[in-house]
């Protein structure tokens, strides 16, 4: 962060460390072995659908479209095998309990309604998970919003149901390879609501292509007409490998756009937080009387997270593992037919080590990030060390910036500028290895 300029859009932090920092885990060890000696008392629970219907051009999740000759069919097989194998490494030393849940993409909606069924079914009869009882936050697209899927998501105990719409504008969707028409999505938001889901979540990207102050009101506002307990604003990213990415003319990376992101962020922020909304990381916005949810499915990466399908990971307070990772479709296509022909799913495959040094790292991203901060107290509890210490040169420079509060010594918390530059923080507290393994990924 030395210099004057810093690009304010460089890497999401939503998970620490990165999946591109992750690798073959020497021995590919068993499961109960990673699970030993960790806590079950409120784990996570995650599952993954790595099926869309379209594939947005600034997307780089690992999904694939379409699912041609029954292969949801046979995801769900191995996904089930799956779950029977994880539950077992879990043993009954100590009683398994979920703190909260998630189905996430991909687009879990892109499930048929029994579909959905038996994937609630293997969350619960196989883990464990008592869905009705705790959150459980799915995702889905417009196009799959429908009466009968939603039907199955309120009765099963869906808690939170995030739609992803990224502009209410016709021309902007077209621009960012998300081709819809704003009439399917009025009628799926409709569906949502009368589905009687008690969160609804709204996504809207901003720094699409032709995008002004005012189109982005106009997307602002037909959100907001629905009255959505959260909105989550995102700046659009151009990344290797994705639709934009392959046709993404150099002069889009050009400190114009960042500066026309900005723009757009603060005027989205602005607006939300007159009409009532709280602010509760750079994206995320939540209404102040909604209905209070655990972990939402972005930030859910504490210790203690079972994840579920080839695209999901796993966290124990030493390991975090996965299976592999690609951006490239045709890469994918083959890591999802090897997912559905695995037998033994009792091993973690990839993953990546995380160290003392590693943990203070990603607890502090995971606070800092927030806009509540993290309370100085409870780092040093957990640690024995002072987060003004361990982090002296990175925490100093931000200051420097104006990048953090005012909010005295017990409390590290960013100011408003520093929220806007989450995206910049955010890669200065990655250790050197997590960043060499980073930047020696092959993306594929």
């Amino acid at each position: 962060m030395t210099g004057a300029a810093v690009r304010p859009y460089q890497h999401y932090v939503y998970a620490y460390p990165h999946k591109t920092a992750y690798r073959k885990l020497p021995g590919a060890p068993r499961l109960a072995q990673l699970w030993a000696g960790e806590s079950r008392q409120a784990l996570s629970l995650y599952a993954h659908i790595p099926f869309c219907e379209v594939r947005c051009g600034f997307c780089n999740l690992f999904t694939r479209i379409g699912a041609p000759d029954g292969l949801t069919g046979r995801y769900l097989d191995a996904l089930e095998r799956q779950a029977i194998a994880v539950r077992e490494a879990l043993g009954d030393a100590e009683p398994v309990r979920f703190a909260n849940a998630a189905f996430g993409g991909g687009t879990p909606t892109f499930l048929e309604a029994a579909e959905l069924e038996r994937l609630c079914d293997i969350a619960e009869r196989h883990m464990g998970a008592d869905l009705r009882a705790i959150p459980l936050s799915v995702e889905a697209s417009p196009a799959t919003a429908t009466a009968d899927r939603l039907s199955v998501l309120a009765e099963r105990g869906t808690t939170r149901l995030s739609l992803g719409v990224q502009s209410f504008v016709p021309e902007e969707a077209r621009a960012a390879v998300r081709p819809q028409r704003r009439s399917d999505v009025e009628a799926a938001l409709s569906r949502i609501r009368d589905a009687a889901v008690p969160v609804l979540n709204i996504d809207l990207i901003y720094g699409i292509d032709g995008q002004t102050a005012a189109s982005w009101r106009l997307s602002l506002d037909a959100a907001l007409a629905w009255q959505p307990e959260e909105i989550y604003l995102y700046p659009l990213y151009v990344r290797p490998l994705t639709g934009l990415g392959r046709n993404a003319d150099p002069e889009l990376a050009d400190r114009d756009w960042d500066e026309q992101r900005l723009r757009r962020y603060r005027e989205g922020r602005d607006h939300l937080l007159a009409h009532g909304y709280e602010q509760v990381s750079m994206r995320m916005f939540r209404r102040a009387d909604a209905p209070p949810q655990g972990p939402d499915d972005h930030a859910c990466q504490t210790d203690g997270m079972i994840g579920l399908g080839c695209g999901a990971r796993s966290y124990t307070s030493k390991v975090h593992y996965s299976f592999d990772y690609a951006v490239n479709m045709s890469q994918i296509r083959t890591i999802i037919d090897d997912y559905t022909t695995t037998g033994d799913f009792g091993r973690a495959v990839h993953g990546r080590a995380v160290d003392e040094d590693e943990a203070r790292r990603r607890h502090l991203l995971q606070s800092l990030l927030q806009a509540r901060g993290l309370p100085v107290e409870e780092y040093r509890r957990r640690f024995g060390s002072d987060p003004y210490e361990d982090f002296a040169v990175e925490l100093d420079l931000l200051a420097a910036r104006g990048w953090l509060a005012d909010a005295g010594t017990d409390l590290l918390r960013l100011s408003a500028e520093g929220l806007a530059h989450s995206d910049a923080i955010g890669p200065e507290f990655f250790s050197p290895a997590v960043r060499a393994a980073m930047a020696a990924y092959e993306l594929k």
